[in-house]
This record gives C-alpha cells, structure tokens and sequence, in this order.
C-alpha cells in the first residue's frame, strides 16, 4: 500500500485558536520580517500571511519597542477581522522583556524560547525558568527551540568529552545531533518540573543540512511526544530554499513526523514574504496531507505545443484560483479540493482531462483547431475560435458555482 506511514501520536497544543499535533491536520506557518516596532507595517505584512493562508505567525521581540508594539498589532489585526495567532520570538533577553511587558506576554499565543541563548552559565536556568513561569501564569504554550547555529556550548563540549573518553567514540556529526536532541529534552523536562503541562510544550530542533535535519528529528521524534515543529533553517534563496526544504521535510513528513512546518527562505530584495506560505501548502498539498487550492494540471510542453496558448491558460487559471481563494474558501466549501486540467494536445490531452472535475484538452501543432472540454470525466463540449481560453475560464466559473454554489 503507498502513502505515508502513520502519522506520529503527539501530544496536542492548542496555540491560540490553532491546535498543533493530536489529531489536527499538519499547520503551516509563517514569520514576518519586518521591524516589529513599526506596527502598520507589521499588520499589513501578519495579515498577507494570514490571507495566504498561514495558520500561525511569529514575530521578532528583541527590544522594548517592539515588545510594547505587540498588542497594538494584536488589537489591530482583530479590528480587521485577521484572527491569526501571534508567536513571540525572543532570544537573550525574553525573561525581562516578558516580564516588564504583561501586556506582550498577555498578546501573544505562544513564546518562541531559544535555549542556547536564553541565558549563559549560573543565569541560563533562572532566565529559562522565568519565561516558563511566565507562560504558566497567562496560559500560554512554548516553543523550545534549539538551532544548531546558536547551540549550548557548554552542554555539546561536555558531551563531546564524554564521547572521547568513550572506547567505541561517535562521529563529531552525531554528537552535535545528540547535544542538539537533549538541549531540547533537558529543556522541556525542566519546564513540565515548573509545571507546564505537555500541552503546552513544542519542540523543534533546526540545522541547515538535509541529511542532518532528516537524521536529528528521526532520532528526536522516536525519544518523546512533544508536538514537534519542522523546518530547515537557513535554508537559502530561491530554488535552492524550496528544494532544499521541499526535500528534507518531505521526508519526515512522510515517516509520520511533523505537527507544523515552517519554509524559511531568504526573500529576493523586495520579494514577497508569503511565498514561504505558498511552498508549505503546495508540498503538504502535493503528498496528499491537506488541501489548500484546486489543482491545476498542465502539461510541460513539447514540440507538439509550440504554441504559448496552453501555458498562458494554466497560469491564468492557477492566478485566478489562487486570488479568488480567500473568497472562495466561505462561498464554496470543499472548492479546494476541485481539479482543472489544461493540456496542450492530443497525446494525453483528453485522458488528463478525464481525469480532472473539468478539464480542456487544447489543439497542439497541426491539429483540428478545436478543445473538447471535460465535466466530470464525460466529454462536455467542443470550443473553437480565438477566445477558447476565455469561454474556458467561463465554464470553470458556473461549474464551481454549480457544483459547490448550494
């Protein structure tokens, strides 16, 4: 039987209105880049994520400003009717700013703790145990999350000693891994001994290596039943980001691990921030674990399509599904899960079409000048003439009106 194996049992955390792990679907989120201090742009940039479809957004709180700025966003998002739940991200110094900012730590639904950096030496267990009270006295979850790039450093040199001592030593690779594994699980022990519930802990453990990232959360995943969030950090630019992530937690996901995923790529100077949010819907979509969008199949083209007609179509029926969608999703329930299919010619043209709700199998090179046009698997008409395309994009808007219109 293909598909993926069994979905791990982690235990369920509720982040604001967003239940992460247990029997919920796998979540998508998001991060803003934005100075969180200025709150307008802050709001414009959490709502086009929100919009896109990010279920749950982070923002940076590294300073009083932008600790102060967080419940005006919060109350502003509201007033636009953006419900997302706000995760704070702190490092270094999360303890004071959540302590002299109750109404942040009242604002958000989830902090975001970094143990490699929440406090060094005699104050890392007095700073960390100050931001888990926190959380205990507003209710509130907890990321802890460790990267390899900000690693405890006197917990990894401590275990690598141990490891020379060892007759049969690891490799440097694995113990990192191991270092990296119990920062995590020494850190959420700690916090359920000051009374935090499992519900509300999260973990994730991020490194920028596929093979790393694949191997750290097989190992971590195997060890507890933390609701686990998946990402490759710093995963990069472009193609190489979306590979890159698309890869390494395609795989976990398909062993079963992972409760929410998050694509960490660099934006293009000026790029757009929800592009991350698109990847993660269209992998977790594409491997069949939810459905965002309809699907839009179209063929790559060969010499039988020189011409552009067919690719011009698929894009502008993909731009017309992916704008309208944010409508679509209160006027026509279950429309994401609707397939179109737009073919370039007579090879495999009609049976693709076939295949999909509806479906136009377009004239390639040499051929009759004519599209027949598929409902529901049975041939529903021919187009002919220059606004095939047009006459297309009609009859894909009265069958989602007909179809999912009641």
């Amino acid at each position: 039987m293909s598909g993926p194996i069994e979905r791990r049992n982690a235990v369920g955390v509720m982040v604001g209105n967003v239940k992460v792990g247990g029997d919920a679907p796998i979540v998508v989120q998001s991060m803003t880049n934005t100075d969180t201090a200025d709150i307008q742009k802050t709001v414009e940039q959490v709502a086009d994520l929100a919009r896109a479809g990010s279920e749950i957004v982070r923002i940076t709180v590294d300073r009083d400003e932008s600790a102060a700025a967080v419940p005006h966003i919060r109350d502003k998002l509201l007033a636009r009717g953006v419900d997302v739940p706000l995760v704070g991200d702190f490092h270094y110094i999360g303890h004071k700013l959540l302590s002299e900012h109750p109404a942040c730590a009242e604002a958000l639904a989830k902090y975001r703790i970094n143990p490699g950096n929440v406090g060094f030496k005699a104050k890392r267990d007095t700073q960390f145990s100050q931001m888990i009270e926190v959380a205990n006295t507003y209710d509130k979850p907890v990321r802890i999350g460790v990267n390899w790039g900000s690693l405890d450093q006197e917990l990894l040199t401590k275990l690598m000693d141990e490891n020379a001592e060892n007759g049969s030593p690891w490799s440097a690779a694995r113990v990192q891994r191991e270092a990296i594994i119990q920062s995590a699980l020494l850190s959420a022990q700690r916090a359920e001994e000051l009374g935090m519930g499992r519900d509300k802990i999260i973990l994730s453990t991020k490194v920028s290596n596929v093979q790393h990232l694949i191997d750290v959360y097989a190992d971590l995943a195997a060890r507890c039943d933390y609701a686990l969030h998946l990402g490759l950090t710093e995963a990069g630019m472009g193609a190489k980001g979306i590979v890159a992530s698309s890869a390494a937690l395609g795989i976990l996901l398909q062993q079963g691990i992972g409760d929410t995923i998050r694509i960490s790529l660099t934006p293009e100077p000026g790029g757009d921030r929800t592009l991350e949010v698109e990847v993660a819907q269209q992998l977790l979509q594409t491997m069949g674990f939810r459905q965002f969008l309809p699907v839009v199949t179209a063929c790559p083209g060969c010499g039988r399509t020189t011409s552009t007609v067919f690719q011009e179509l698929a894009r502008d029926i993909q731009d017309h599904l992916n704008t309208s969608m944010p409508i679509w999703r209160e006027k026509y329930p279950g429309v994401e899960g609707m397939s179109v299919a737009v073919m370039g010619c007579i090879v495999n043209g009609p049976g693709e079409s076939k295949h999909a709700d509806i479906g136009i199998s377009l004239p390639g090179t040499g051929e009759t000048p004519a599209a027949p046009v598929f409902i529901d698997g049975e041939k529903a008409k021919t187009l002919r003439g220059e606004d095939i395309a047009d006459q297309f994009k009609l009859m894909v808007a009265e069958y989602i009106e007909e179809r999912f219109g009641g």
